[in-house]
């Protein structure tokens, strides 16, 4: 049987013209055609409460759990991850006091908070406005938020390097210290002062805690009253630098 394939030789050459004219349409038409472009779509603030509640259908908490869990996956629309800079800060501190205000005592939206959403590399508006949602929410349960306030009071020291934001945040934490609140909680102001040169008001606050009688560990009683003997020995020695 006889092959019915031509030999390309045998083509017409001007089909061997329209082939070429065609391909290179088809370069140059991939070459300037844009990409396709995946819209983002913005964080917008959450409905009120009243209107959540309704959609709750009288279980709150699971439905705080699962804004929490659509929150956090906000951050990836059709394969593209969204950096924390690029999501609307105002609704997300919405988003999360609304999800607090269905469940106050879930921890997982002071968490993210504190350590995802305050992390905002060389965005220190965006970390200071999550640290200040964190200490305004403290207020609502001093109990089970204080370790994340005690996080933002370390953030604002090292990464902020703001020891009065940072003092703001601990001294809140002593005013309002629980019975089971740890001591080192409680403490962080002393330190802070300490490192602020403020030794004389780092001393007051170490009076006052030895003199309230609530300490009833005889290791930490040691331990104020031996860092009480340190601040004044430093007090000494910075006043004696001043007068020479």
């Amino acid at each position: 049987m006889m092959s019915r394939e031509r030999n390309l030789a045998t083509v017409p050459f001007w089909i061997k013209g329209l082939l070429g004219i065609a391909l290179v349409m088809q370069l140059i038409w991939h070459q300037y055609t844009p990409s396709p472009r995946v819209s983002i779509k913005e964080l917008t603030p959450p409905p009120s409460l009243e209107i959540v509640k309704s959609l709750s259908l009288g279980d709150p908490i699971s439905t705080a759990k699962v804004l929490m869990l659509w929150l956090q996956a906000f951050d990836n629309q059709s394969g593209q991850f969204l950096s924390n800079k690029q999501l609307n800060y105002q609704a997300l501190e919405l988003w999360l006091e609304r999800i607090l205000q269905l469940d106050p005592r879930a921890q997982y939206p002071m968490l993210a908070a504190s350590y995802q959403y305050a992390h905002v590399r060389d965005d220190p508006k965006r970390q200071r406005q999550m640290l200040e949602f964190v200490y305004q929410q403290f207020f609502a349960d001093p109990e089970h938020r204080w370790m994340w306030l005690a996080h933002v009071a370390i953030l604002a020291k090292h990464r902020l390097k703001d020891l009065q934001l940072a003092l703001k945040y601990a001294q809140a934490i002593t005013e309002h210290a629980t019975p089971n609140m740890p001591r080192w909680a409680q403490e962080m102001q002393i330190f802070i002062l300490e490192d602020m040169g403020e030794l004389e008001r780092a001393q007051l606050v170490i009076g006052g805690m030895l003199t309230k009688g609530n300490l009833t560990d005889a290791n930490e009683i040691a331990f104020l009253a031996k860092k009480l003997e340190e601040l004044e020995q430093k007090s000494q020695t910075v006043k004696q630098e001043l007068q020479k």
